[in-house]
């Protein structure tokens, strides 16, 4: 005896298409992911970030340090 094969019902064609739509936006929020971090990685000279370091950019500058650089400069 052979089964016949059955058509695909309605609700596996809703299903299926859920899926792949679900699918596109998970491979675009991963793509945005992978974007935003090479971005981040090649001008990381750019960003600081607060790493429980002290951050010398935020300093102000020593007189001691700013009088020799001030004299050089004339």
């Amino acid at each position: 005896m052979v089964m016949q094969l059955q058509t695909e019902h309605e609700l596996h064609g809703r299903r299926r298409s859920r899926n792949v739509g679900l699918g596109i936006v998970l491979i675009a929020f991963v793509a945005l992911v992978f974007a935003l971090t090479v971005v981040k990685v090649t001008q990381g000279h750019l960003l600081e970030a607060y790493d429980h370091q002290p951050r010398t950019t935020l300093l102000p500058m020593e007189p001691e340090a700013a009088a020799p650089a001030a004299e050089a400069a004339r």
